[in-house]
C-alpha cells in the first residue's frame, strides 16, 4: 500500500516548469553579502538586511536589482555563480525546466560588463546545472523599460549577434506605470524577425488592461507575464483565452500585497478570477529570494490563498508545459510524463490534505 503524502510533499514533488523568474531576484543573501565584501560596494550590513526583509508589504526589490547592476556583478564568473545557484535551488523543488530573465542593458550601462561576456558565464552555468542537477535552463534577455527604445533595440542586436541555443526569446520588465509597451514595438519587431520568442510584463502594477492588449496585438507576444488587469476587460480576456495565451502569474506579486488590505488580499487578487475567464495561468516565483518564496510555496499559495483544487493545479501544470518555449516533440513528451507523475502523486495524497 502506498504511503499517503501530505499536501506539502505533494507540491514539492509536483513536476514543474518555471517561466517567470528574474535571475537577479534569485540571488542568495550570502552570495549578495559576499559580492559586497569582494567589490567593496557602498552597501552596509543594515542595507543588506533591509534588502532581504520582506514583511507584509515588500519594498526595496528594485534597489537590490540596480545595486547588483551598478556595483556587484563584474565578471562572467559572477553570472555563472548566480545562474548556477538559481538553477540548483529550483531543481530542489522539482523544477525540470526554467526560463529566466536577465536585463543586459543595466549590466552593460551601470556595471560596464558587455552582454557577450556575461552570457559566457550564464551558458556555462546552464550546462553545469543540467549536468549536476538535471534541470534545463534557458535565458530570456529582458528589455529595461526604464531605458530608451533605442537601448531596447541595441539589446536585441546584442542577442541576435551572439545567438546560441540557450537564449530563446526576449521579455520586458521594470517600471510599467509610465513606460507603456508601445514604446518598444520596434525592438519586438526586430526580435520576431530574428526568430526569437517574445513575452512582456503587462498589467502588473494596476496599470490599464490596455497594456495587455497592446502587448498581445501590437507587440504580438507569445506569452504575458502578470497580466492581472486583463480581468477588467472580460471580452478581451476571453479572446486571450481563445488564443491560448499563457499568463505567468506570481502569487507573491508586490503590488497587490501593498494595495489590498490583508484581510481581503487573497480574496480580491486577480489571480483568483483569471481561470474563471478561461485564461491559462501558471504560477511562478518572480524574485524568489527577495520575495521569500520557493517554487513549492508559490504552488501552495494557489491552494492556500486562492482556493484552487487538484484539478486546477493539474491544469496549471499543463499550462506551463504549453507556455514553455520548447519544440513540439518535447512538449508532447512532457505533457504525457508530467500528467502521469501528477496522477501518481495524487493517488498518494492523503484525503485530508485539502480539507
Amino acid at each position: 500500500m502506498l504511503a499517503a503524502l501530505s499536501l506539502d510533499d505533494f507540491l514539492l514533488r509536483l513536476p514543474k516548469v518555471e517561466l517567470h523568474c528574474h535571475l537577479l531576484g534569485s540571488v542568495r543573501r550570502e552570495t549578495f553579502a559576499d559580492l559586497v565584501r569582494r567589490t567593496g560596494a557602498p552597501i552596509s550590513e543594515e542595507e543588506i538586511t533591509a534588502f532581504y526583509t520582506r514583511g507584509e508589504k515588500p519594498v526595496g526589490v528594485l534597489r537590490v536589482l540596480r545595486a547588483l547592476d551598478a556595483w556587484l556583478l563584474r565578471t562572467a564568473d559572477d553570472f555563472h555563480r548566480l545562474c548556477y545557484e538559481y538553477l540548483e535551488d529550483a531543481a530542489r523543488h522539482q523544477v525540470r525546466y526554467a526560463e529566466f530573465f536577465w536585463n543586459p542593458t543595466g549590466t552593460a550601462q551601470e556595471g560596464g560588463l558587455p552582454y557577450a561576456q556575461a552570457l559566457q558565464g550564464i551558458r556555462r552555468a546552464i550546462a553545469d546545472a543540467e549536468h549536476d542537477h538535471g534541470i534545463v535552463g534557458r535565458l530570456v534577455p529582458a528589455i529595461d523599460r526604464e531605458a530608451t527604445p533605442e537601448a531596447a533595440l541595441e539589446m536585441v542586436r546584442w542577442v541576435t549577434q551572439a545567438r546560441c541555443d540557450e537564449v530563446i526569446g526576449i521579455g520586458i520588465d521594470y517600471r510599467e506605470t509610465d513606460r507603456p509597451p508601445e514604446l518598444f514595438v520596434h525592438a519586438y519587431q526586430a526580435a520576431r524577425r530574428a526568430g526569437l520568442k517574445t513575452t512582456a510584463h503587462a498589467g502588473e502594477f494596476g496599470t490599464s488592461w490596455k497594456n495587455v492588449r497592446t502587448a498581445v496585438e501590437l507587440l504580438k507576444v507569445d506569452r504575458i507575464d502578470h497580466g492581472y488587469t486583463v480581468i477588467d476587460a472580460p471580452d478581451f480576456a476571453r479572446s486571450c483565452a481563445e488564443r491560448g495565451i499563457v499568463f505567468t502569474v506570481v502569487p507573491t506579486n508586490s503590488y497587490y500585497l501593498r494595495v489590498l488590505p490583508p484581510e481581503r488580499w487573497a480574496l480580491d487578487h486577480p489571480i483568483r478570477q483569471m481561470p474563471g475567464l478561461g485564461l491559462r495561468v501558471h504560477p511562478n516565483t518572480d524574485d524568489p529570494t527577495l520575495h521569500h518564496v520557493t517554487p513549492t510555496q508559490a504552488w501552495r499559495m494557489m491552494v492556500q490563498d486562492f482556493g484552487f483544487g487538484l484539478d486546477d493545479l493539474r491544469q496549471f501544470m499543463l499550462n506551463g508545459v504549453e507556455g514553455a518555449w520548447v519544440d513540439e516533440a518535447t512538449r508532447r513528451d512532457w505533457r504525457t510524463r508530467f500528467a502521469a507523475e501528477f496522477d501518481g502523486l495524487r493517488a498518494q495524497l492523503a484525503a485530508k490534505a485539502l480539507a
